[in-house]
């Protein structure tokens, strides 16, 4: 938890390091600091060679393996996996270019490599599902990779800045019936952790707009963003509702209808809230994760539906 506070620091606004003592150390620097550079450098190879012998040992070693082979997913879980490769990349692009502008590397340099780096983190699983046989080297999740990433590095070479984020909010499922629950828990897990992190029927992506950004007057406030929203629901596997449990048993719930959702929200850019403390300046540090603030939403689903959220997440 402390070293993903530290990275998230160093992304955040700057104005909480003006008013501490230790500001020297997390303010970017003026010009390129070799030291700093080495130390982001070796820290985020460490990383990427430890994500892909750690998840070699601790997951793929325990399944047979095969030469290196394509495997077509494109059609699963509604693109809701794949629209979280494209979160997680560009996510990653953007806390490594930050890093690199840490050391004193130039913005646009800062976003080459950042980029770079973003795919290369999510990209150790495709490498290892390639020589899985279950699985295999998916060209669909290279390309969400690939344009998450890219999301990050043409603002960042346009703009000098992210007036569009990628976003992501989640909540509970209640399964309600104990066969789904069941399916479910196999499925998705138990924990809380788990849920938000697995639950394609969970989760929503957002792209969030910053107005200000693109419409600079004193009229508009400069915290205000609209989000456009995707989400799926009635999921009980990849491509179908029906399966074979581990006693035999089939199960056919296609009575369940598989439905994808698009959401219009407001949503808040806390990095450009002008705020004043120490202890209020830390919401800012929450702009770098990319949570979507919960508010009001309006949703269109695949059924013709047309819903209003009070408060959606």
């Amino acid at each position: 938890m402390k070293p993903l506070l530290f990275l998230l620091f160093l992304l955040s606004n700057q104005s909480f390091a003006q008013e501490n003592k230790w500001r020297h150390l997390f303010t970017n620097a003026d010009t390129l600091n070799k030291k700093r550079l080495k130390t982001v450098s070796i820290a985020q190879s460490g990383i990427w060679v430890s994500s892909l012998v750690g998840l070699n040992q601790a997951w793929y070693a325990n399944y047979p393996r095969s030469a290196f082979h394509l495997f077509n997913d494109a059609g699963e879980w509604q693109q809701i996996d794949k629209i979280g490769h494209a979160f997680s990349a560009n996510w990653g692009a953007n806390l490594s270019s930050g890093l690199f502008r840490w050391s004193g590397l130039k913005r646009n340099k800062a976003a080459l490599l950042g980029t770079g780096m973003g795919i290369a983190y999510v990209s150790v699983i495709e490498i290892l599902d390639g020589y899985s046989t279950g699985w295999g080297f998916s060209m669909a999740d290279m390309a969400a990779n690939l344009s998450g990433s890219l999301l990050f590095l043409s603002q960042e070479l346009a703009w000098q800045e992210q007036r569009i984020q990628f976003k992501f909010s989640s909540h509970l499922v209640d399964y309600k019936q104990p066969e789904l629950i069941k399916k479910a828990d196999d499925l998705y897990g138990h924990s809380l952790a788990e849920r938000i992190l697995k639950d394609y029927n969970g989760q929503t992506y957002w792209l969030s707009l910053n107005i200000w950004s693109f419409a600079k007057d004193r009229f508009r406030p400069k915290w205000l963003n609209i989000a456009l929203g995707y989400g799926g629901s009635g999921m009980l596997g990849g491509y179908s509702n029906q399966w074979m449990d581990k006693q035999g048993i089939y199960h056919n719930r296609s009575d369940v209808p598989r439905v994808t959702q698009f959401y219009l929200a407001p949503d808040i850019d806390l990095s450009k809230i002008e705020i004043r403390g120490r202890k209020l300046k830390l919401l800012k540090l929450l702009n770098g994760l990319r949570l979507k603030f919960p508010l009001p939403a309006l949703e269109w689903n695949t059924y013709g539906d047309v819903k209003f959220h009070a408060l959606y997440f």
